[in-house]
């Protein structure tokens, strides 16, 4: 007996001895990368390089308690970390230094984004869910600081709904009932944004399974912490949060980013904690080393003494390891790890030129082709310039698509006027890059699956022979509940959204049929309002985020713009996160509560729906459509229309108003009015004392500003009525001028028009507080009237005489 045990501990510490020189060569290997990265862009094969070195073995450690269907939500400097999880290999790394577009040589992101930014492919190929507790997940990186950290929040959030939801339970692609935790890791100069301190809030609030990161080299690029952190550590500031006995808060942890077995220790502690306890962790990493300096743009020898760049080579973390595991004396010896790192060097070249010639071939098979069709145009068409174009191809190292099909363009000026085979193959083969690269650089901004919104199918609503007339909110309660009963994994929140059921109560009531767990209050925390969200949503739930009044979007636009409306993009299609933001705004009172900053939104969301209903009936139908598709949108409720009547539909929560779809809300001859949201209301009136003046109105609802008209309606109509007006309480030139931009430039609605197009919006500041604010500062009935009946007057004088 005493034998056998004697032998199993020796199997185990034979054991133990493997993966410390496993972890070892696996620090070795990402550390080769990290040099060989460096060099292939200051030799110009790649634009820009950030890399990992000096963070690996805290990344190892790491990784250790990384379980299938956990979450990274990181920063550009985790490669180490993917390579442990095994869903990074060396070949793909260099794939994303290239940019190669090949999502089989390059599968986090197509190339679409620099080198170290890390995802994995949460969705088939149709866009369907994979089973993610099959798979170790890390959401899609963006380079803008500290804004990994409002979306950790949500991944960390959706355990705790899939545990504490017992309808989700039966859904076990996503979650084994909450025991899965959410990884961040975020620099320590970093945490001087405000995300960061929003996040770690919300998240002892809330008390979600998440474990914080902090890497502490001492400084945010040249800026020592010093100008960075209040008495220059982050752990320190946490003091205050650390839990105890009588209150909830967070754990603070601390360690060295060279300590091997102590950095093995803490993760161990902490991801026990968070796992088994739903506690959020901090783990404060001090004394890490960034060997190369911040990034390719710049030399650290600038600004790093000498003494500190002494103490760097001394305590970066794979000497350290190394000399740790000599001193051990019956791990490895000397000539053992140095054959390791002699391997690992090799290794990484080897991948390294692997990826290369997979990324440099394709294109020079391009070339080769261009090559051939130039030389062919050259000699039938007796042109000297296109040989040297030809000879100038072939001779441009390291030649990029670019470099083609600029080439090829340049060629066809030479011939514009002649006519050849050549010249015609030349223009299929143009023909036939532009769509291969469409797919290859712009594809997916929006979901290319069966669940994208544009193909969700609209439902009408329908009345009962009886309609009851109710105000504006009860609608949009009536299809909440609806919704809330047919879609298990939709919740419902944001600031006074539970109890009260929200400012303008279109949540009465609801908390208490539901419970808090999907009907839900939140701090005043906009950035982490929709954080939450996406983290959710990138887990398979539905989230429904209310942000109070469309002013306050500002606070998470960011996020709205870096990352969810990114996201399927900088994937190319392998995630997706389909929140819906429920906010309301325009026709208040005062500057920060009637702002319309609709052509912001617009230029910013590129990738989310953009969806501005006149009535609560039709937001509530977006809010179906929405949930039927797998894209994110945000939807702007009018303001004034809570209390206004309205009938209320017998199919409430089935029927769907469709996006890209203007509506025609009047049929007329003379002018076309193309206006939206609460403007679009006061139009309607305008237009009884219109029609008293002997102007006959086509009045059109463009309903969603993204997509906006996609079957080109409004020009139709113009095409009768030869003129056109655009009306919006935006900033002059705001969403006004993109309305005329889709109209007249895109659908070509400038043949048709007889007189000036116009546009009549707010004035470009803000709205002045009172009654009296509101009318010099957007557009009033008068200003609407006068205007449209300007148009008329200067088309026909004698039949509209001058008002003035």
């Amino acid at each position: 007996m005493i034998k056998e045990k004697e032998a199993l501990a020796e199997e185990i510490y034979e054991g133990y001895k493997k993966n410390i020189l496993e972890d070892y060569r696996l620090v070795c290997l990402s550390r080769e990368a990290s040099l060989l990265g460096r060099r292939e862009v200051l030799m110009g094969k790649a634009k820009f390089g950030i890399f990992g070195d000096g963070k690996e073995l805290a990344q190892v450690a790491m990784a250790k308690q990384f379980q299938n269907g956990d979450f990274r939500s990181g920063y550009y400097r985790d490669q180490t970390f993917m390579f442990a999880i095994d869903q990074l290999t060396i070949k793909e790394y260099f794939a994303s230094l290239y940019a190669n577009p090949d999502l089989e040589k390059e599968p986090q992101t197509g190339g679409r984004q620099m080198n170290g930014h890390f995802a994995t492919r949460s969705l088939n190929p149709d866009g369907n869910w994979k089973n993610l507790m099959e798979q170790k997940n890390s959401s899609a990186d963006i380079s803008p600081t500290a804004s990994q950290m409002p979306r950790l929040l949500g991944l960390a959030l959706a355990s705790k709904k899939y545990k504490n939801i017992e309808a989700l339970h039966k859904h076990t692609q996503f979650s084994n009932k909450g025991n899965e935790v959410a990884f961040g890791t975020i620099g320590d100069a970093s945490t001087s944004e405000g995300h960061f301190w929003e996040t770690m809030n919300a998240a002892g609030v809330l008390q979600v399974p998440m474990v914080v990161t902090v890497y502490d080299d001492g400084y945010g690029i040249s800026v020592p912490k010093k100008y960075q952190t209040t008495k220059e550590s982050i752990s320190t500031l946490f003091q205050g949060w650390q839990r105890d006995e009588g209150s909830k808060g967070i754990e603070v942890l601390k360690t060295k980013g060279w300590d091997y077995p102590d950095l093995v220790k803490t993760y161990e502690k902490a991801v026990k904690i968070a796992r088994e306890e739903h506690v959020p962790v901090l783990i404060h990493i001090e004394e890490v080393t960034q060997p190369q300096g911040h990034s390719t743009s710049g030399s650290h020898e600038r600004y790093k003494s000498k003494e500190r760049l002494e103490w760097m080579k001394e305590y970066e973390c794979v000497n350290q390891f190394r000399k740790w595991i000599l001193e051990k004396g019956d791990i490895a010896s000397e000539e053992e790890l140095d054959a390791i790192q002699k391997e690992a060097k090799k290794t990484v070249r080897e991948e390294q030129k692997a990826a290369w010639n997979e990324f440099e071939g394709v294109i020079l098979e391009e070339v080769k082709e261009s090559v051939a069709l130039l030389n062919s145009l050259g000699s039938e068409t007796n042109s000297t310039e296109i040989q040297k174009i030809a000879t100038q191809l072939v001779k441009a190292i390291d030649p990029s698509r670019k470099d083609v099909l600029s080439a090829l363009k340049r060629s066809l000026r030479y011939v514009r006027s002649k006519k050849s085979n050549s010249k015609d193959a030349i223009l299929a083969k143009l023909a036939e890059w532009k769509v291969i690269n469409e797919d290859r650089y712009s594809s997916h901004l929006y979901s290319e699956s069966e669940f994208s919104a544009l193909k969700v199918k609209e439902i009408p609503v329908e009345y009962a022979d009886e309609v009851e007339m109710v105000d504006g909110r009860i609608v949009l309660r009536e299809n909440y509940i609806k919704l809330l009963e047919n879609n298990p994994e939709a919740l419902v929140y944001g600031e006074d959204v539970g109890k009260i059921g929200g400012v303008n109560q279109t949540l009465e009531g609801v908390q208490a049929i539901f419970g808090e767990e999907r009907v839900s209050d939140t701090g005043i925390r906009e950035a982490t309002i929709i954080g939450q969200g996406i983290g959710m949503a990138m887990r398979g739930l539905r989230p429904i985020a209310e942000i109070q009044y469309l002013d306050y979007v500002l606070y998470a636009i960011q996020l709205m713009s870096d990352d969810i409306s990114t996201l399927q993009y900088r994937t190319k299609g392998g995630q997706k996160a389909p929140i819906i933001i429920s906010t309301r705004g325009h026709r208040l009172e005062g500057i920060w509560h009637s702002g319309s900053q609709m052509a912001g939104i617009i230029n910013l969301v590129r990738g989310m729906h953009v969806c501005v209903p006149r009535n609560m009936t039709q937001a509530a139908g977006f809010y179906n459509t929405l949930m039927a598709s797998d894209e994110p949108a945000i939807v702007v409720e009018a303001l004034n229309g809570y209390r206004t009547k309205e009938r209320l539909p017998s199919n409430i929560g089935d029927f769907r108003t469709p996006l890209g779809i203007p509506e025609i809300v009047r049929e007329g001859k003379d002018i076309t009015v193309v206006s939206y949201g609460s403007t679009f209301n006061i139009v309607n009136a305008a237009i009884e004392q219109l029609n008293e003046l002997g102007v006959d109105i086509e009045l059109i609802d463009v309903r969603t500003l993204l997509p906006f008209d996609i079957n080109g309606m409004i020009a139709k109509s113009v095409k009768k009525t030869n003129r056109i007006v655009f009306i919006d309480e935006d900033v002059p030139g705001g969403t006004t001028a993109f309305m005329l931009d889709q109209v007249l430039n895109q659908q070509k609605a400038y043949y048709h028009l007889d007189s000036e197009p116009k546009t009549i919006t707010a004035k470009a500041h803000r709205p002045a507080y009172g009654s009296d604010g509101d009318y010099f500062s957007k557009p009033s009935m008068e200003d609407i009237v006068e205007g449209i009946y300007a148009i008329m007057h200067e088309a026909d004088p004698s039949k509209y005489p001058s008002i003035y």
